[in-house]
Parts: C-alpha cells; structure tokens; sequence
C-alpha cells in the first residue's frame, strides 16, 4: 500500500511522534492508522528502557492545592535537560498526575505511575512521551496532604524547582490562609527537616552531638563542662532543622511557632511538605553549549 503524505500527517497529529518515525509505522503495518499507533507504542517502549539509565536531575516540582484548599500535593517529575523542563507537554502532564495524585490519594510513586489517566496509565504516559522528546523521564516521588479542620497552604519557587505544602489545622479565614502561605515560603527558603524535636532522627542527633563533643574535645574545654555546653549545642540544632524552632523569615525576632500563636486563633502547624528539584541526584555536568548541541541531535 502506498503511504501518502495526508497519511503521515494524520498519525502526527495524533500521537505528536516525528514524521519519519510515523511513516516508518504506517509501512510497517500497511497503512492501518490503529495497528500503527500500537507499533508506535510499542516501540516508543522500546526506546524508554534504553533511556532508563540516563540521569534525569532537571524537571519540576508541580504544587496542585484544590480550591477549597483541604489537601494538597507535590509531584517531581524528572527530566534530562532544562530545556524538556520547559516544555508544554512535559509541564501539562506534570499538572496531570499531580490532579491524578490528589483525586486518588496516591501513596507512593509505584501507585501513582499505575493510575489511569484518560485511557493509558501514567506510566505508558510517559513512555509515549520519552518517545516524542526523547529523553529519559521519570515520576520521581510524590506526597498528598490534607486536612478536615484547617487550609492546605502551597509555594512554587523558581519556576517549580522549589514546591512546598503546609497543613494548618485549629480554624479557616483569609488570615489563616495568608499565614499558610506565608508558612510554605518560608519552608522554601529555610529548608526545615523536621516539625518538631521529636521528629528527629536518632542518629543523626547522635552523630550531630558526637561531631560537637569532638569539637569541644578539641578546643581544649574541660570534660565537666563539655556534657552542658552540648545541650546548648543540641538546642541549637534543634532550631536549625526543626520547623517551629526555627527563626521565622519574615521576623527573625520570633520562631515560627511564636508567630502562629500570634494569630490567637488556637492553630496548630500538623504537617509539611517539601520537594527541591533533583535533590539527592548526582547530575552530570554539562555546559550550555553541549546542552544545545544534544537537543539539535534529537
């Protein structure tokens, strides 16, 4: 049969693969426009698990908070480069999951790329779209909060590189919205990793007093005083990584707990959430140059 060029174009626009990669499909299965999407798939698959290994560390970090402001999610969908970042379709499907993730509660990133979206799961998604850009893309983690007594404040930072959630549950208002905001801008910038002392990891508390009791040891300081300089050691630990310890952005005069209190509305800050594009990825480096030079060849 032959394939024409009408023909071509038709499968293009509906599954946005190249025009050689469609007209290769269409002879492949003798012009049948659904037998072609199919081997377009299949073979989209193909070069998905070939691109597996790559490092993906560029991206977004997508922030969806529902209009009545009850729950809230992250998502970090990872690409290769800063460009693919900035594409519309990667940002569009990241907006995707991240509606899909709070519409089901999902869990996990397993459960999540397992989820229905529109007739595929998010996993073929993405597959098809690792076909069309050609770069390697991953779900990499997600988090769904919510509350039955309070606002799911959200911040995007630097374009989605930074996405942060707050949960502050005692009461509803404009006000209580405004501190929510407020709240998840000031996790962007101060970067807490806990809520509260108790949250913290036993052992890194134990190596952080370990590292400080070498210090002291070292500086000389007498071994009866060194166990009472380190609860001060300790305290001041405990305002650096936890959240309602810590000094709060706007007024550094009061920690974040004290200006929540300040509201007198009886709040309570139950949970945080926050996602930095890539963190704990060893990237690659690449120049700018390189980096256009790759995309020329796709």
């Amino acid at each position: 049969m032959t394939i024409t060029a009408g023909m071509v174009k038709d499968l293009r626009e509906k599954t946005g693969v190249g025009m050689m990669e469609c007209k290769k499909a269409l002879t492949e299965t003798a012009g049948d426009m659904e037998k072609a999407i199919v081997w377009l798939r299949e073979h989209g698959m193909a070069r998905a698990q070939k691109k597996e290994g790559r490092v993906a560390a560029e991206g977004v970090v997508e922030v969806f908070v529902n209009p009545e402001q009850t729950a809230g999610v992250l998502v970090e969908l990872n690409c290769e480069t800063d460009f693919v970042s900035k594409n519309e379709e990667f940002r569009a499907l990241a907006h995707d999951i991240a509606k899909l993730a709070f519409q089901h509660k999902a869990k996990d990133h397993e459960e999540l790329l397992g989820l229905k979206l529109g007739a595929q799961t998010v996993k073929d998604k993405l597959t098809e779209l690792i076909a069309k850009i050609g770069e390697n893309m991953q779900v990499r983690r997600v988090k769904v909060v919510h509350t039955g007594n309070g606002v799911v404040a959200g911040y995007s930072h630097m374009g989605g590189r930074i996405g942060t959630l707050v949960v502050l549950e005692g009461a509803k208002g404009a006000d209580v919205t405004d501190l929510g905001k407020d709240l998840a801008m000031h996790v962007a910038a101060a970067s807490p990793r806990y809520l509260v002392e108790t949250e913290v990891n036993a052992t890194e508390l134990d190596q952080e007093r370990e590292i400080a009791r070498k210090r002291l040891e070292e500086e000389g300081k007498p071994a009866e005083l060194i166990e009472k300089i380190l609860v001060g050691q300790m305290k001041k630990f405990y305002k650096e990584v936890c959240l309602i310890e810590q000094a709060y952005v706007k007024d550094p005069n009061v920690t974040v707990q004290k200006h929540v209190d300040s509201l007198k509305k009886g709040l309570k800050i139950a949970s945080f959430a926050r996602f930095q594009l890539g963190e704990g990825i060893e990237k690659k480096k690449e120049d700018f140059a390189a980096e256009v030079a790759a995309q020329l060849k796709k």
